[in-house]
């Protein structure tokens, strides 16, 4: 078969992020890569935020950040940051208008313990776990933040439009499913930035034909790749929106929906 470039979403795809990776996604990766193809992580997390699960897995490369992050055998080939100054604007306004803000970049997430708690998100102590010594608090460095994306909680009582318009010379927005996982978050991306530029710029690099790109993904940050990419897998637990755009469904990843979707389109 022609070899083919897979790019799947960590979070609802390969990964839960209290469960980790289940051991079939691992090993259809595994021998997707031994068959010949490439498998590149595309995700919206920063490429902070890629815990040791995920390293592990033999990703050809990574694509992090919506888009904003590439690397290959460990080697950064391009990180687009926000200036220093947009970023502490960025919390000023968040802030302002009731939302909690988390800064991610691609070495260290920025956020402030008090306000960023398991009470605004359930699983905020798992994220300081998986950071380890990639994070850092807001306080104290208001003036230099180096990061690449904000995912802005949503609180009760929030202004989140009022912050959107106030950010949108800087930013785009993804909003996700009410009551999915990621329901009350917002991600502001550098405008012009989504998972399909990432994409996009690898087949560029490593001459790979757009015919034989795949995609594998979830959640309405998925939505790009989905609308770009030449074949679409959707999860079992995908949203309506990334179902309504794949040409074929598989089952949730915990009942061996990347090995099955992998099997049906005969890459393993």
């Amino acid at each position: 078969m022609k070899k083919k470039a897979v790019f799947f979403d960590a979070d609802g795809t390969v990964c839960d992020i209290e469960k980790g990776v289940p051991q079939s996604a691992v090993d259809a990766i595994r021998t997707l890569r031994e068959n010949g193809h490439e498998a590149w992580l595309c995700t919206g997390r920063s490429r902070a935020f890629v815990p040791d699960y995920l390293e592990r897995i033999p990703f050809t490369g990574m694509i992090s950040g919506c888009g904003t992050t590439i690397e290959k055998d460990g080697r950064r080939l391009f990180n687009r940051e926000m200036p220093c100054s947009v970023a502490e604007l960025s919390v000023k306004v968040l802030r302002k208008y009731g939302l909690v803000p988390v800064m991610e970049g691609a070495d260290y997430m920025y956020y402030d313990k008090e306000e960023y708690n398991n009470e605004v998100n359930w699983y905020c102590d798992l994220i300081t776990q998986a950071l380890g010594e990639r994070w850092k608090p807001i306080a104290g460095n208001e003036e230099c933040m180096h990061i690449n994306k904000i995912s802005a909680k949503m609180m009760p009582g929030c202004k989140a439009e009022e912050a959107v318009k106030e950010l949108s010379p800087y930013y785009d927005v993804i909003r996700h499913e009410s009551g999915s996982f990621a329901g009350t978050t917002l991600e502001f991306v550098p405008k012009g930035f989504h998972k399909a530029v990432g994409i996009a710029a690898v087949i560029r690099i490593f001459s790979i034909p757009w015919e034989d790109t795949v995609v594998f993904g979830d959640s309405n940050n998925d939505l790009s790749m989905f609308e770009y990419a030449a074949t679409k897998v959707a999860m079992g637990n995908g949203s309506p929106k990334i179902k309504a755009l794949a040409d074929y469904i598989t089952a949730d990843m915990f009942h061996y929906g990347i090995r099955d979707g992998l099997r049906y389109l005969g890459l393993i």
